[in-house]
């Protein structure tokens, strides 16, 4: 079973991180500050570990990249060479959080005709990106439950379909159906998906949904 590193440790990064030792995966989760993860690891699984972001980077043969969507360039590029030939799961948005929200929705830094994912594919051209867990909270990323036991739908993108193959592996185990909408270029698509997903959240506190693809 491959290892999984976790470059971020806010609420996306652990829930994914207990996830993954949930389901028996050697993890290790990279932060700016690892002493503030002390108190994670103590009450984590076995197989968890804490370190910096180029320890995690190091340690993973999957990475998990879980950072605002801000940062996200800066720590890709600090990290080049231990992602190089790596699936990157890239659950990142681009949220300008010095913009507030109208009428529930968010403002991106980004625009329509480009990405953040592309961006952080063109700044790491060996790294094998995946965009997943982008479109929807990380309270129901690991095996959620929803009425008549339906799976949601996760919508993936990438370059590399040895990548998007390992990514689909995992929404399994997690409880998702993976829905594969193409290259790299699908993620300007599947990152405004948090937009709509936060809508409701945002305007009336609701945010028990997920997005479901019926064929």
């Amino acid at each position: 079973m491959k290892k999984i590193g976790i470059l971020g440790s806010g609420t996306v990064g652990k829930t994914l991180a207990e996830g993954f030792l949930h389901h028996g995966y050697q993890v290790t989760i990279g932060s700016g500050h690892p002493d503030k993860l002390e108190e994670w690891n103590k009450t984590s699984a076995e197989n968890a570990n804490i370190g910096t972001f180029k320890e995690a980077s190091a340690f993973g043969d999957i990475i998990v990249l879980a950072v605002k969507g801000h940062v996200a360039k800066d720590l890709t590029e600090q990290v080049k060479d231990s992602i190089e030939n790596k699936t990157i799961i890239d659950a990142c948005n681009p949220i300008d959080e010095s913009t507030a929200p109208v009428n529930g929705v968010l403002h991106f830094f980004t625009e329509i005709n480009r990405s953040l994912m592309e961006d952080l594919q063109k700044i790491n051209p060996n790294a094998n990106f995946v965009k997943c867990f982008s479109c929807v909270g990380a309270h129901l990323m690991v095996n959620p439950t929803f009425e008549g036991n339906q799976k949601p739908t996760m919508f993936i993108a990438g370059n590399n379909k040895n990548a998007k193959l390992e990514v689909k592996e995992i929404l399994d185990l997690f409880g998702w159906e993976a829905e594969d909408m193409g290259s790299v270029e699908a993620a300007r698509a599947i990152e405004p998906l948090c937009m709509l997903w936060c809508i409701p959240g945002i305007k009336e506190n609701q945010w028990i949904h997920a997005f479901k693809l019926l064929k």
